[in-house]
């Protein structure tokens, strides 16, 4: 199945259309999101929650009609900012930083049934995302603004730090998809006319042996209430009998909109 969405995402381009066909609004207090993994029925999405002084690290699973089940805490100290997770098809795996660049991160994963937490591996940089690949059992990472691109063993032991040869979207949220494949979603903000900005989203499939982006495509498509990418914050793939379908959910959980589970579809090729 892994890789027949592979397949599916290979046959999109840059003309392909998408139709937003279905907004779920998010029952529950969701902060900033960052991550999507499903697993079954769930869906598993990690938010930082900022205060005054410090934060807290959720990760929230929820049903696909947007009710919490549970919101799991994360982090410790000034490590309070989950980034992009991911399912191995045993447990999720996520990371948990200070929010800034160039700082610190821990590792965790959770067993998504019974919730449990276990530290894994810390690391001397901020980790905005990790993807486990089933292949060789190694964890990828991506630095603040996914600029730089970081490998290690399930124990931390770092095997190679690399600098991203892409320049087009700094990575939000990826997910492994099939025989040592990364799908990524995110978006770089463009300085417009008239002292505008404008964020250009997208989606990129990634090679996690060589490090070369396979395909990627711009996602031009916005919430219908805040005008944020549809690919600013957590976005997953999967695939329906006849369509290919992305999850999103773009905004924060700021009144009066809050956030909504965004799915968008496009037929299958």
């Amino acid at each position: 199945m892994d890789s027949d969405l592979v397949r599916a995402f290979l046959a999109v381009d840059r003309s392909t259309a998408w139709t937003l066909v279905e907004r779920v609004p998010l029952n529950f207090p969701t902060y900033h999101p960052q991550g999507f993994a499903l697993v079954g029925e769930l869906i598993f999405m990690s938010s930082v929650e900022v205060l005054e002084d410090t934060g807290i690290g959720h990760l929230f699973a929820m049903d696909r009609q947007g009710n919490l089940k549970e919101d799991i805490r994360l982090g410790e100290g000034t490590a309070y900012h989950p980034g992009g997770l991911d399912f191995d098809g045993k447990d999720l795996w996520v990371p948990v930083a200070e929010y800034r660049p160039d700082s610190r991160a821990i590792v965790y994963t959770v067993d998504p049934t019974s919730y449990d937490v276990t530290e894994r591996f810390r690391v001397a940089d901020h980790v905005g995302g990790v993807v486990r690949d089933r292949t060789t059992g190694h964890v990828h990472g991506i630095s603040w603004g996914s600029r730089t691109l970081y490998s290690w063993t399930p124990t931390g032991e770092q095997l190679s730090k690399v600098p991203n040869e892409s320049h087009f979207l700094d990575y939000q949220d990826c997910s492994y998809v099939a025989h040592g494949k990364q799908l990524c979603g995110g978006v770089t903000t463009l300085p417009g006319p008239n002292n505008t900005s404008y964020d250009l989203g997208g989606l990129a499939l990634r090679d996690l042996h060589t490090n070369h982006i396979l395909h990627e495509i711009p996602f031009p498509y916005f919430s219908p209430t805040t005008n944020h990418n549809a690919t600013r914050n957590p976005v997953a793939l999967e695939l329906t009998p006849t369509t290919l379908r992305l999850h999103t959910a773009p905004d924060d959980g700021n009144p009066p909109t809050g956030t909504e589970l965004q799915i968008y579809e496009t037929p299958l090729k």
